[in-house]
């Protein structure tokens, strides 16, 4: 019998114990050089070890330069997660032997990180909760090491661009009690470090990166079980799977009498499942002791301050601003801010076009509707973002088509057949509805016509409707509009239909 049926009829005997989950995120700060040399961080598109220089390679004699601007960027994030900004600080050496560390030991910090004690308010289910930060502290990354397979056997290359790239790494408390508030916690807390501009927050480009400790205790107990350390986990949707697996997995041993271990498990994408990596039933000694080439670093309040006075709009501020100014019902209002590029979308979209006979909320849903429909909706067929999409059609363009459809031009059900030839083709809106002759019919006499025509096809819904069932109505302007091909103004079909039903 498979683990997943196992599972599933032991859920009802393992429903007396809780789930545990703390996440430690690290994210790549954007900034133009490394953490501690004048290397370039951008290394995405560079050949193999051309970023590189004695410092970030770790040659005998150098001595490692602060990057003020790294720091900067972790109180700001420390500010913005509600903790306390040390006023001392100071980097350490965190010693492990391993190929991706040319020095053999990773300059980090340990018992005096730029920030401590902090929170990060989360929505699940509707209910909110506030989860708690340990710390936010600052590190270098290491190199990368490339695995590849010939004919003579394995080996592995390493390519040192990465290495000394400014990390930031945030350790969540273990408050979380399910795969969702995990996934909502990551979701939110890289939402704020894209409104901050301090991390690209993207997963799938290891930007930000992410390992869980789950383990599980009794209800109503202190005493957790072994904890388990979770790695190999590129997007929200692996987070969530490993956390749903993982979870299961404990009880299953549990309830089957087995003993749990403490060690670190690789989730594994394509058998949707975690393995085992190698055991930590002791803790591993780092060795950590004071970086000898660094200084402490006095972080004074006036710098604190300084930082404070430049922090953005967050995603929760514009979100009440989004309801209040824009007259948006918080579902929209959620949505559109989640992500920056897509709040930024929206603002410009109403910066542009003329308001016709809508209010501002009544253009403003008219908008978030098409973004939260139609845009969305060809971004996630093309598996493409919003900064992509908005080289296909800008804001102004949007606003142009969308005026069409307030003016009566076009229908809303042609404006978004219109919307897709825009993104396949970059022509603009006029000359496609121009030459595809999708101009909106508003003339009476001309949809009287067609009118006539569908009544007599369709005589059991005409007598349906005569006897009382107005539902019937509907079906009938649906029959026109297909007639129409979506051209009919609608308002003006069913005002039509309904006289000439009524007459007789």
């Amino acid at each position: 019998m498979s683990l997943s049926v196992n599972i599933a009829i032991l859920t009802d005997t393992a429903m007396n114990y809780e789930t545990i989950i703390g996440l430690e995120v690290h994210a790549q700060l954007l900034t133009r050089s490394k953490m501690f040399c004048r290397c370039s961080a951008d290394y995405a598109n560079a050949p193999p070890n051309t970023h590189v220089c004695p410092v970030c390679l770790g040659m005998p004699g150098v001595l490692p330069v602060i990057n003020r601007q790294a720091v900067e960027y972790v109180i700001m994030t420390a500010l913005s997660l509600n903790c306390t900004v040390a006023g001392y600080t100071k980097f350490d050496r965190k010693n492990y032997p391993y190929p991706d560390l040319m020095k053999g030991y990773q300059i980090s910090q340990y018992d005096a990180p730029v920030s401590n004690t902090g929170w990060l308010g989360i929505e699940v289910d509707g209910k909110e909760k506030k989860v708690g930060i340990i710390r936010v502290h600052l590190e270098e990354d290491v190199a990368k090491l490339i695995h590849r397979t010939s004919d003579s056997g394995s080996y592995s290359l390493m390519d040192v661009n990465r290495a000394g790239v400014p990390l930031m790494e945030i350790v969540g408390a273990p408050d979380l009690r399910s795969p969702e508030e995990a996934r909502q916690y990551l979701i939110k807390l890289r939402s704020i470090l894209q409104y901050l501009g301090v991390s690209t927050g993207n997963m799938e480009e290891g930007s930000f990166r992410c390992d869980a400790n789950i383990s599980i205790r009794p209800e109503n107990s202190p005493d957790t079980l072994a904890k388990v350390e979770v790695k190999n986990m590129n997007s929200f949707k692996a987070v969530y799977q490993a956390m749903e697996y993982e979870a299961k997995r404990q009880r299953q041993a549990v309830a089957e009498g087995k003993r749990l271990v403490q060690e670190t498990r690789g989730w594994v994408e394509a058998k949707g499942q975690t393995v085992s990596q190698r055991s930590k039933e002791f803790a591993h000694d780092y060795r950590y002791f004071p970086e000898p080439d660094l200084p402490p670093l006095v972080v004074g309040r006036d710098w604190v301050e300084t930082v404070q006075a430049r922090l953005p709009e967050l995603p929760e501020a514009r979100r009440d601003r989004f309801m209040e100014e824009y007259g948006l019902p918080l579902y929209d209002a959620n949505l559109l801010t989640g992500a920056k590029a897509l709040a930024d979308y929206f603002e410009e979209l109403m910066a542009t076009g003329e308001p016709h006979r809508l209010s501002l909320p009544e253009r403003a849903k008219l908008g978030s509707n098409f973004i939260l429909g139609e845009v969305s909706r060809i971004m996630n067929v093309n598996s493409i973002d919003i900064a992509d999409f908005r080289q296909k059609v800008s804001p102004k363009q949007l606003s142009g088509l969308l005026d069409l459809n307030c003016e009566g031009t076009i229908s809303a059900a042609t404006c978004k057949s219109v919307l897709e030839e825009m993104f396949n083709t970059g022509r603009a809106a006029a000359d496609i509805i121009r030459e595809r002759g999708l101009g909106q019919i508003s003339d009476a006499s001309e949809i009287k016509e067609i009118i006539i025509e569908v009544i007599q096809t369709n005589a059991p819904a005409v007598a349906d409707y005569r006897a009382g069932k107005t539902q019937s109505l509907a079906f009938l302007v649906g029959q026109v509009m297909r007639a129409t091909k979506g051209r009919a103004n609608p308002k003006l079909v069913g005002n039509l239909l309904k006289q000439k039903l009524e007459e007789g």
